[in-house]
């Protein structure tokens, strides 16, 4: 491809993006956007790069995703950080995501830009799987965003939806036994506000790069009436034209909720 063509083609591109988020902004913008964040690995290997490089191309990745999602109007953002079955990968890639983890999360809680916006961080998950030192970062982010609310990241770290599930149930079953609540009054909304996420409201749109299409034991109860969107590329190659064409599919479609 030539300069010119090169030029032609990225003029083409931006205006597009821009026509795009002009028409989105018009429409019903989804209020929480579950992420899985899916393919470090895939592209570092088709690079030939170790994957350490590849998860670290992620959070490039991530953070210009949070900014899409501010310009576009989106009040809270979920994602998949890290699973309860990723513990099973090799030693060196788990102590890499946690040190990954304890820079960003501590970076992010840093970042003026996190007060400008009004971000407030919070980490989900079994906690008591991390490293104290992941711990001490998840509360310093915590504590330093608590009285930001204009926007809510959610990370999900040492996380898997039927874990949370059975968490939830636990917690129920104490809570009868010590007589603070009834089994009678046992509904929907009380095993949704003992979830994790028992605060905010369910996802609207689920959203996975890779191409994999399935959600990977991820906010399993609160994706009931989601919407769901598969991109095929690899999340560190995610573009702005394909989040907003996620946004756009989502805006398409009507959601009856069972009815």
């Amino acid at each position: 491809m030539t300069s010119i063509t090169k030029n032609l083609a990225d003029t083409a591109y931006r205006a597009y993006e821009t026509k795009l988020l002009k028409e989105i902004k018009k429409g019903k913008i989804p209020q929480h956007v579950g992420i899985i964040m899916d393919g470090n690995r895939r592209f570092a290997r088709e690079l030939e790069m170790d994957s350490i490089l590849g998860h670290e191309e992620g959070r490039k990745k991530l953070e210009e995703v949070l900014e899409w999602c501010r310009e576009v109007g989106i009040k809270v953002v979920t994602v998949y950080a890290f699973s309860t079955e990723n513990f099973l990968r090799s030693r060196d890639e788990v102590e890499h995501l946690m040190r990954l983890f304890v820079d960003s999360l501590k970076r992010a809680a840093d970042d003026e830009r996190t007060h400008r916006y009004g971000m407030r961080i919070r980490v989900i998950g079994q906690l008591q799987l991390l490293p104290e030192e992941v711990r001490e970062a998840i509360r310093y982010a915590e504590e330093k965003t608590r009285k930001n609310d204009r926007f809510i990241l959610n990370v999900a770290i040492a996380y898997g939806g039927r874990e949370e599930i059975v968490d939830a149930i636990r917690k129920i079953a104490r809570d009868v036994v010590e007589g603070k609540l009834k089994i009678e009054d046992i509904d929907e909304d009380t095993v949704s506000s003992y979830l994790y996420t028992g605060d905010i409201p369910d996802p609207d749109l689920i959203f996975r790069t890779s191409g994999e299409e399935r959600i990977s034991n991820f906010l399993l109860w609160q994706s009931a009436y989601s919407e769901f969107y598969f991109a095929d590329v690899y999340w560190p190659t995610l573009r702005k034209i394909d989040f907003l064409r996620a946004i756009r599919s989502y805006q398409l479609r009507h959601r009856r909720f069972g009815r």
